[in-house]
């Protein structure tokens, strides 16, 4: 546990010790025979619980809980037990929670041997108490007290006889091993799922592939403190095998890929019926001694050793472990874990480098799936780019090529004829020049969040005003608002499709944009007074969907952002464009 979890821990311990002296004091004042009316037991339960008051107030003005001072309190809670049991004994007494308590605190705590030494300690201190009461320590007590007028312990000192302790004693010791071997698991457990959580965290798709592989099976070398580890796949389809190495070295653990030979598919791929499965020998010339599980994680009889002797040839090693995956229809393969250092249970270090192999190849899977939607979407964006080049500058541009060819011929014989024609191409260059700018914005990648977004849509409308001479206006019915990043970002691409719609189509002279909030909803309005859609009233997106009208991408942008989109028009006097949001779908867009 980390600095903070363990100061919340003993906070939460300390304020469980609190409550339990509260409730003994409570049990006592119900029913004072308990404690055989002992004012000295009320003493010791009012001073227990002031030392919980002050360890709280302790934890809550220290940054961190310090070893030795949990060892001192733990170290108080095992004593305080011995000293309260002395006004009622059993384990049907109210105080034999308290031995509960500490023992639950130490399995908390540590684990296994501490908790047992615990109750071992408790014990002790129990036989010392009547060791000392069959001394006479109780009755020399009640005198010294009754010399100075001081109420009377009243100890019962039958209840410490050996043959009643004894039992006490094994209902601490077994309480405590049970106790510490829970928390022993439970500990094993943590320690298991963080190292599955790093690795699973390490998966990260602006590394690649060949980088995530490379940082997992890092952390599974330092799990295990192999030399090397191999991941050897093949692609369903293909049948392509793939083959990597990680070595540890002096300068970190670097991952590259080999080549890998026509026999190499039968030497990591070939048929072997252990999903995990550990391999060893003492020495080259000594068969090997195998433990395996299957898929489900039972152990397996294995006696061929003939697949790790193929592998033997190829590596140098005396111990190694494997694991397979399969991803769907598409991967398989296995990783080889050479010369690691297993604990004594080696079926439990099995089962974990299955799990977290099961839980890490996912993720590995997700990266690869990612990696290549990403590079098929800058395929199909780069093809749109291309076409749109193709079919608008590139062919307007050839067109101006021809008209300066004719107008260099006609130049001599008719020189009225350039003036105007010289204009018309200046239109045509001026209107290339706004669809490659306008080409070139939708390449940006926008990062955009809700304290940009108003700078981002005056600066678009703005620089729209300039460039085409429609006079423009941006107007935000917002001040401080906060929206997700990937709504933020939709509504400026939709702004920007709505402006080269106008530009293109609509032949208007003025156009508005407008984002505001309505009935816990966004609001984004963009309208002019151009030629309108072709057609007539106000429709819905499905609507538009129906009849095939409406802006495609901007209705897709619509759909991203899960929001709802209007469009109004009015053919010959223009049209408006209304797309509401939800606010509360926060988890939705991450």
């Amino acid at each position: 546990m980390g600095p903070g979890e363990i100061r919340r821990a003993e906070r939460w311990l300390a304020s469980a010790r609190v409550f339990l002296a509260i409730s003994a004091l409570v049990a006592v004042w119900m029913d004072p025979g308990e404690i055989r009316y002992s004012l000295w037991a009320y003493a010791l339960l009012a001073f227990y619980i002031a030392q919980g008051l002050n360890i709280i107030i302790f934890l809550r003005r220290r940054q961190q809980s310090t070893p030795s001072f949990r060892l001192l309190v733990h170290s108080a809670d095992i004593l305080w037990p011995a000293l309260i049991s002395v006004f009622a004994a059993g384990p049907s007494n109210p105080f034999f929670l308290f031995f509960v308590f500490v023992l639950a605190a130490a399995a908390y705590r540590w684990g296994l041997w501490e908790t047992a030494g615990t109750a071992a300690a408790a014990v002790i201190l129990l036989w010392i108490e009547s060791l000392s009461f069959h001394l006479g320590m109780a009755r020399w007590l009640d005198r010294g007290l009754a010399g100075l007028h001081l109420p009377l312990l009243h100890i019962d000192t039958a209840d410490f006889e050996p043959r009643r302790l004894f039992m006490r004693s094994i209902y601490l010791l077994v309480l405590g091993l049970l106790l510490g071997f829970l928390a022993e698991q439970q500990k094993q457990l943590r320690a298991e799922m963080a190292v599955i959580a790093r690795a699973v965290g390490k998966a990260r798709v602006e590394t690649g592939v060949t980088g995530t592989l490379q940082e997992i099976a890092g952390e599974i070398l330092s799990t295990y403190g192999g030399k090397s580890l191999l991941i050897a796949s093949q692609e369903g389809h293909s049948r392509r095998m793939f083959l990597g190495e990680v070595k540890r070295t002096a300068g970190g653990m670097p991952f590259h890929w080999l080549e890998p030979s026509p026999s190499d598919e039968k030497t990591y791929l070939g048929e072997f019926p252990a999903s995990v499965c550990y391999a060893r020998r003492s020495r080259p010339d000594h068969p090997f001694v195998l433990s395996g599980l299957d898929d489900d994680g039972a152990p397996i009889t294995l006696a061929n050793a003939e697949f790790f002797q193929r592998l033997a040839r190829k590596h140098d090693f005396s111990s190694v472990v494997t694991a397979s995956f399969v991803f769907g229809r598409e991967w398989s393969g296995r990783i080889f874990l050479l010369d690691p250092s297993l604990a004594v249970k080696t079926e439990e270090e099995l089962h974990f480098l299955q799990e977290l192999v099961r839980q890490a190849g996912p993720a590995v899977h997700n990266v690869l799936l990612l990696r290549r939607l990403r590079l098929r979407a800058g395929a199909v964006e780069r093809a749109r780019f291309a076409r749109e080049l193709h079919d608008g500058a590139v062919q307007s541009l050839i067109a101006v090529e021809m008209q300066v060819d004719v107008l260099r011929r006609q130049s001599a014989s008719r020189p009225e004829l350039v003036t105007p024609e010289l204009g018309r191409i200046q239109a045509l260059l001026r209107e290339e020049v706004l669809k490659l700018r306008e080409l070139m914005q939708q390449m940006k990648t926008l990062d955009v969040d809700s304290r940009r977004l108003l700078g981002l849509l005056t600066d678009t409308v703005e620089r729209f005003q300039r460039e085409t001479g429609i006079t423009a206006r941006f107007l935000s019915e917002l001040d401080e608002f906060e929206m997700p990043q990937q709504v933020c970002r939709e509504i400026a691409r939709i702004v920007q499709e709505a402006l080269v719609n106008v530009r293109k189509h609509s032949r208007a002279k003025q156009v508005l944009v407008r984002l505001g909030s309505q009935d816990g909803r966004w609001k984004l309005v963009v309208e002019d007074d151009g030629s309108g859609f072709p057609f007539s009233g106000r429709l819905s997106q499905e609507e538009l969907d129906a009849i095939g009208k409406g802006p495609l991408v901007i209705k897709e942008r619509v759909r991203l952002i899960e929001g709802e989109l209007t469009v109004e028009s009015n053919p010959g006097q223009g049209a408006r464009l209304e797309v509401t949001i939800p606010q509360q779908r926060e988890a939705a867009y991450g």
